[in-house]
């Protein structure tokens, strides 16, 4: 279900209504994020593979009266991530502000040899990033303007043990927002959230047993979704002028 969009500003706060793209957005941090950013007045374009759960993040929210809409994206496919962000345009006549946030987290030790995991992590946290930015950018050189928000880690700043890969990932995924902050016009804006230890469902999937008892002690603090998703907000709800680069999150109890 999607609501009229049509205004450029809300009519309650008066400030700019904005096309957003969200990807992993079924559950955790992707989902309020989605809540948090329509909830602030934009318009909401909530993609994930799991389309029942879309659709449970999205009927809750029109069921509210907020605008926003379910699209069933896998971010490995570079080829559906275009037709997806092209149909968003078409569709809305623009694209502000594209969040990707789609990750897995399958922590093993290198010495597992856990290679398939391995190699679905660099699909989704790496390739999947690249490609929402290469379906992103043209329209955004063509509007001449857009922000482009990567959900990072803490794990782009640290290796912890059985953390190699991941973080491996999560550095890359701040290298890219990093290159294109240097390489885009100053109209382009570009922001790395680095999230620590948040409830999710991404430790969930871990299948290693030495990763999953460290998980325990590891994630025994933890800040809801929402502090990222308050994170993502102030962002993208900044003047054109001014361009947040990074922003880390984590619970005080994370050192």
């Amino acid at each position: 279900m999607t609501q009229d969009i049509h205004p450029t500003t809300d009519p309650t706060t008066d400030r700019p209504r904005k096309v957003v793209l969200v990807t992993g957005a079924s559950s955790g941090i992707g989902a309020a994020t989605g809540r948090r950013l329509a909830e602030a007045g934009h318009h909401v374009v909530l993609a994930a593979r799991r389309a029942d759960r879309l659709d449970q993040v999205v009927n809750g929210l029109t069921n509210r009266g907020l605008s926003a809409e379910a699209l069933t994206l896998d971010v490995t496919d570079h080829a559906a991530f275009v037709a997806a962000v092209d149909g968003v345009v078409a569709e809305h006549g623009r694209l502000d502000v594209y969040v990707g946030n789609a990750g897995v987290m399958l922590l093993s030790r290198l010495d597992a040899l856990l290679v398939e995991q391995w190699d679905r992590m660099l699909d989704v946290n790496v390739r999947g990033l690249y490609h929402g930015i290469a379906a992103a950018l043209p329209h955004f050189e063509r509007q001449g303007g857009g922000h482009v928000v990567t959900m990072a880690s803490v794990g782009a700043h640290e290796v912890p043990a059985t953390s190699a890969i991941y973080s491996a990932t999560k550095h890359a995924a701040w290298a890219l927002t990093e290159g294109l902050r240097i390489e885009s016009p100053g109209s382009i804006r570009v922001t790395t959230v680095c999230p620590g230890v948040t409830e999710s469902e991404l430790a969930d999937h871990i299948t290693d047993e030495g990763a999953i008892e460290a998980m325990r002690t590891y994630r025994a603090a933890a800040v809801p979704a929402s502090a990222i998703a308050d994170a993502v907000a102030y962002a993208v709800d900044q003047p054109a002028t001014v361009d947040v680069n990074e922003i880390i999150v984590r619970p005080s109890r994370q050192r």
